[in-house]
Order: C-alpha cells, then structure tokens, then sequence
C-alpha cells in the first residue's frame, strides 16, 4: 500500500470514527434529555432504570458497540505503518 492509498484509508477511517461518535452523542442526548426531562413521576422504568437511562446508556452503549464492531470489521483495514517503501528519509 502506497503512500496516497493509506492516507486515504485513514482519512476515511477517521471520518467514519467522528460520524459514529456524533451519532452516539446526538442518541444520547436525544434520550437523556428528551425522556429525561420529564417530571419526575412521570418516568417509566425498564429493569429498574428510569427509561432516559436505560435508553441513552444502556441501550445506547450496546448499540454502538455493535455498530463499531460491524464497522472495524467491515470497512477499517491493517495498516503496516513500518513499511515505508523505501523512502526512509530518516537514516540516521
């Protein structure tokens, strides 16, 4: 892999890493802060945790985590940092 390929390859990953990292914060927020600011007995509870809660969280927490685990496999590549082609411009 060339120079341009892995630049490219890491850009995308770094653009696919803030993409799911603002959509983890805007369905936290949308859930802590939509169903959170509710009166108090207003709350519904799912396993004992007020449902902001356990959807902003919990819900929130395994979602991602399924969708990062999708992503790195599905679209993140090895990259061989070492490997430089030939062109050490640090010799020495």
């Amino acid at each position: 892999m060339n120079f341009k390929e892995k630049n490219r390859q890491i850009n995308k990953e770094a653009k696919i890493t803030v993409g799911l990292y603002v959509f983890f914060f805007i369905w936290w927020f949308a859930f802590a802060y939509g169903l959170g600011l509710r009166d108090i007995s207003e709350y519904t509870y799912i396993l004992g945790f007020p449902a902001w809660f356990f959807y902003s969280c919990i819900l929130g927490y395994v979602v991602i985590s399924a969708l990062l685990a999708f992503v790195v496999k599905k679209y993140f590549k090895d990259i061989d940092f070492d490997d430089n082609n030939g062109e050490d411009k640090n010799n020495g």
